[in-house]
């Protein structure tokens, strides 16, 4: 059987055996994957291209640690670990990637405009008005709390769970949970607030 032929768990046993051409076939068989993920998330060719790197750079050294446990997600795995890369890079330089999306309480995302009001802000505008009142949607979700933020944008920009979100910011599920439902309301409040300033 050719090499090109063994699943991800045999690849992976041969090359922790020193087997260094299944390394090339793992990354040849999820290198696309895995630079879309971090695309997505990043939305810059460079810093894509950092995180690439690093992300077989982690996966290397865990596989020869022995640190990697086999679970017959391979491929999950590197998105994974490329995903806690980029989330710990913006933590520590304290800027998120906006995301324009939430996730409602039925746990489905929906648009943010349409989340925080009932009506359809965008009906009867323009362009420069729907510009405008995306602009400052922006802003209000940068004011909201840094945890409360984090949670929003792991949740619906990284499409991470409740339980990885948890398990990345060190709390329990519940209060993961709870600092997404403050910043629904938070976010409720300040458009309530402004109402008048955007025309709503």
């Amino acid at each position: 059987m050719s090499i090109h032929q063994l699943d991800d768990n045999r690849l992976v046993k041969q090359y922790i055996k020193g087997n260094e051409e299944a390394l090339s076939v793992l990354v040849q068989r999820h290198k696309q994957k895995v630079y879309y993920c971090i695309y997505q998330l990043v939305r810059n060719r460079e810093l894509t291209e950092d995180f690439f790197q690093d992300t077989f750079v982690k996966a290397i050294q865990s596989l020869k640690s022995g640190s990697y446990y086999e679970d017959g997600k391979f491929g999950a795995w590197l998105q994974r670990i490329a995903k806690n890369l980029v989330i710990d890079y913006f933590r520590k330089n304290k800027k998120m990637p906006f995301v324009s999306n939430m996730v409602n309480e039925d746990g489905e995302e929906v648009d943010i405009f349409a989340t925080l009001k009932p009506n359809n802000i965008y009906e009867d505008k323009n362009s420069e008005e729907k510009k405008y009142i995306r602009q400052t949607m922006r802003a209000l979700i940068q004011e909201l709390p840094y945890e409360q933020k984090e949670v929003v944008i792991m949740r619906t920009y990284y499409d991470m769970s409740f339980k990885e979100i948890s398990e990345l910011t060190n709390v329990s599920i519940n209060t993961a949970l709870g600092r997404m439902r403050y910043s629904m309301m938070n976010l409720k409040k300040m458009m309530e607030e402004r109402q008048i300033e955007i025309s709503l």
